[in-house]
């Protein structure tokens, strides 16, 4: 990875983990836990995901023509699936197959 990339990534975690130590409403709830007769401790996992920006080109998308063969002459578009979409659709149990769904 990147070592600048690793720089931000660290810089990142640090504000998170300031912005929830400086919250008064978590600190306002962490008293109350307390004063209820329990210690507490926090565990937050966050996923946090990173590409590269691709240039942008002043191109329209190309619109996909009819199928005329279709019986509802609906186009048929071919979805490409990056890592980031199959591993999201993956937690939410969902299979980007390439089988249409009927």
């Amino acid at each position: 990875m990147d070592e600048r990339l690793q720089e931000l990534m660290l810089e990142l975690g640090a504000a998170i983990n300031e912005t929830l130590s400086d919250s008064d409403r978590i600190g306002a709830a962490v008293v109350a836990i307390r004063k209820a007769g329990y210690d507490t401790f926090l565990v937050l996992e966050a996923t946090i995901g990173f590409s590269a920006i691709r240039e942008e080109t002043n191109e329209e998308p190309e619109t996909p023509k009819p199928d005329s063969s279709s019986p509802n002459h609906q186009p048929q578009v071919k979805i490409q699936w990056n890592r980031q979409d199959k591993k999201f659709l993956k937690a939410l149990r969902i299979s980007p197959g390439d089988e249409p769904a009927v």
